[in-house]
């Protein structure tokens, strides 16, 4: 809304609209699910795991407590622990590498490609190549470990490089688990991610293109055995009940969250297009504002159908700029601020500052602009006109 002097508001995301929109079905199917009393694993899981499972392009859906749990229980269908090392992306949330270190294995973290910050393929076969095949598998020269696993994300709603990322996966047999977190329907050359590698993890955390009332997520496979493995370790790893092989966890998403999630998933193509449509605004509008010199705005790869779930600029002087657009009340956010290559929990890995310059560099410069599909193209104006002005003062 607009204020005294032409100052306006624009929140970096507000979903408010969203629900006042669809706030009868939602309530709805609420309610539905409160006079059934099935709160667990119940026909809504079962329908929502059908759907998302077909929109990625996947025979199977699990449904899960949380992004992160989908991560999580991906690496222990594997087996992945103490010994064991993921090859990851050093720029991404956290979830990403925690992950990894809390199922005991060693996350080994690569630099980015700094056109789509996402997992330099380059480098990944690079290291890959550098590594030691034996009979038993293939094994990290510098530490000994032994690699179990690819890792790739799909940072802010565009995919890493999956042609490049499977060649290197296949040749030397290891498994690729998507961080498909920010991704739910991004497309690599035609195909969604989440369904490319062996597990896809998708997270429903409120501020995603699709978001659940809270945490819920999702792993999706093609592969029948692994399915079976994740629909075992979410239910502490009783298979019949109260009967234990493994031990899993309590990884389930809740039925009130699977109902809410229906009624919203519905919609989610005309949210991504509105989302493109916006972001197709800010490109028009920096380029009519000649901020080349010091705005980079985001470039989709060909062949990738970029879903923004973030609009992230690169720019100059990042932290004034963030604070002069706070005091003319637009919401920014930095994604993410420190790498996870340098993060003090990881010390113990021994990476150096200037391991993965790349991250380095958009961990300080980086800047999400608001990007929701309700936006309207007046407040899209204000925050390219308040960033224009912002270069024009200086």
């Amino acid at each position: 809304m607009p204020n005294a002097g032409g100052r306006m508001t624009v929140p970096l995301l507000d979903l408010k609209p969203q629900y006042r929109a669809l706030k009868a079905e939602l309530d709805a199917a609420m309610l539905q699910v409160a006079a059934t009393q099935m709160f667990i694993l119940g026909p809504e899981v079962r329908a929502l795991e059908a759907e998302i499972a077909a929109y990625c392009g996947a025979k199977h859906g699990i449904g899960l407590s949380s992004g992160t749990d989908a991560l999580l229980i991906a690496l222990m269908a594997y087996g992945i622990g103490p010994g064991d090392e993921v090859v990851t992306s050093s720029y991404t949330f956290f979830a990403t590498g925690g992950t990894i270190a809390r199922v005991g294995a060693r996350p080994v973290f690569l630099d980015i490609d700094p056109v789509d910050f996402n997992l330099d393929a380059r480098l990944l076969a690079e290291f890959l190549g550098g590594c030691e095949r034996r009979a038993e598998g293939l094994f990290n020269r510098a530490t000994g470990g032994r690699i179990r696993a690819l890792m790739p994300v799909h940072l802010y709603g565009q995919s890493a490089d999956m042609d490049a990322i499977m060649v290197v996966a296949r040749e030397y047999g290891l498994p690729v688990i998507e961080d498909a977190a920010q991704a739910i329907g991004t497309e690599w050359k035609g195909r969604r991610v989440a369904g490319i590698g062996e597990i896809g993890c998708l997270s429903f955390f409120p501020t995603k293109n699709l978001g659940a009332f809270g945490d819920a997520g999702m792993c999706v496979t093609n592969d029948d055995v692994l399915a079976s493995k994740l629909r075992i370790l979410r239910v502490h790893g009783g298979e019949p009940k109260y009967y234990h092989h493994v031990i899993g966890g309590n990884f389930r998403i809740d039925e009130i969250q699977a109902a809410v999630l229906r009624v919203k998933f519905r919609h989610l193509e005309d949210w991504h297009a509105a989302r493109q449509r916006n972001a197709a605004h800010y490109d028009r509008a920096f380029a009519a504002a000649r901020t080349a010199a010091r705005v980079a705005t985001p470039t989709a790869r060909p062949g990738c159908r970029h879903i923004y779930n973030q609009y992230v600029i690169r720019v100059p002087d990042r932290d004034r700029l963030r604070t002069y657009l706070g005091e003319q009340g637009v919401g920014t956010e930095i994604y993410y601020p420190v790498p996870l290559h340098m993060q003090q929990c990881f010390a113990y890995l021994g990476y150096r500052p200037g391991d993965c310059p790349e991250a380095a560099r958009a961990a300080g410069e980086t800047l999400a602009l608001p990007i929701y599909p309700e936006l309207e193209e007046r407040q899209l104006q204000y925050v390219v006109d308040t960033i224009a002005g912002f270069y024009g003062k200086q």
